[in-house]
């Protein structure tokens, strides 16, 4: 049987739509399938959030209403605890909860029966998963990193008391110079590590998923079923670490101004009487 299997496999194997495809155009923009999927998914996740805002009262409700209060509060927490200034990182909370959200819905969207080859245009899957298209999690991380930058600048006091939290020592220090450009390197390519993890993640579930589709057969949903739910899990996961990710990033930069104000000149008034010296002169003392 598994020999069979295998045979099968070989011979023809499952079809696996990675790349996006165009299925219209509007105005000489091509339209693909996953920013098609990507705009119903949105509608969506704003239809339902609003549904649940109306749906939330003093007294706690269970369903999907508890399970989306119990996600605001978690990320709220995480987000507020990231700050050694509490009241800054509640200005941010919305943000994140909003990216979290975003995330972890389309995610989940993108594993129902009907999306990939539930329906097609031509050859092409009329629907794909939305953070399946590495454009998409390129412009969802473009843009995160793009808020983080701005609120970097905004609470550090300007774009000169960010850039000092690369360095760790005297930026005129050649080696901590050097230090500090590669971590101004790196903070750049953080835009591709939260893009591509969220990407191969979820594409890879679809691929795992698309496979012992194929293998099953007619027995299709059961063979798949575990990787499925497996995938639910992965997809909340990487909504988590992305949101975990651009939050650290921010508190970070933050965290190091606050810790490191910048030096004031002090004049002779505002220096200590102790750290006046003091001439001693036959009978006490003059201070000089």
């Amino acid at each position: 049987m598994i020999g069979g299997l295998l045979a099968r496999f070989a011979e023809t194997g499952p079809t696996v739509h990675v790349a996006p495809a165009g299925v219209f155009e509007i105005g000489g923009f091509t339209i693909t399938n996953s920013i098609l999927y990507g705009w119903i998914s949105t509608l969506f996740i704003v239809a339902f959030m609003i549904w649940v805002s109306r749906q939330v009262t003093v007294k706690p409700k269970g369903g999907v209403v508890q399970f989306v209060e119990a996600g605001v509060e978690f990320i709220s927490n995480l987000v507020e605890n990231a700050f050694d200034d509490k009241k800054i990182g509640r200005k941010y909370v919305p943000y994140f909860v909003t990216v979290f959200f975003f995330i972890i819905l389309n995610n989940w969207l993108g594993l129902l029966p009907f999306v990939g080859g539930g329906f097609h245009s031509g050859e092409n899957p009329l629907l794909r998963p939305f953070t399946g298209d590495l454009n998409a999690t390129l412009a969802i991380g473009a843009f995160t990193m793009l808020t983080v930058y701005t609120a970097s600048i905004r609470e550090s006091g300007g774009p000169i008391k960010y850039l000092r939290h690369f360095f760790i020592g005297s930026p005129w220090n050649p080696l901590y110079f050097i230090i500090g450009l590669l971590e101004m390197f790196t903070d750049l390519t953080r835009v591709l590590s939260l893009s591509l993890r969220l990407f191969l993640n979820i594409t890879i579930g679809e691929i795992v998923i698309s496979v012992f589709s194929y293998l099953g057969s007619v027995a299709a949903p059961l063979t798949a079923l575990p990787f499925t739910l497996l995938e639910i899990l992965v997809a909340a996961l990487q909504a988590y670490i992305f949101t975990v990710l651009a939050t650290m990033y921010l508190a970070i930069a933050v965290n190091h101004s606050s810790a490191h104000p910048e030096e004031e000149d002090l004049t002779e008034d505002d220096v200590p009487a102790t750290m006046v010296p003091q001439a001693t002169v036959p009978g006490g003392s003059v201070s000089g």
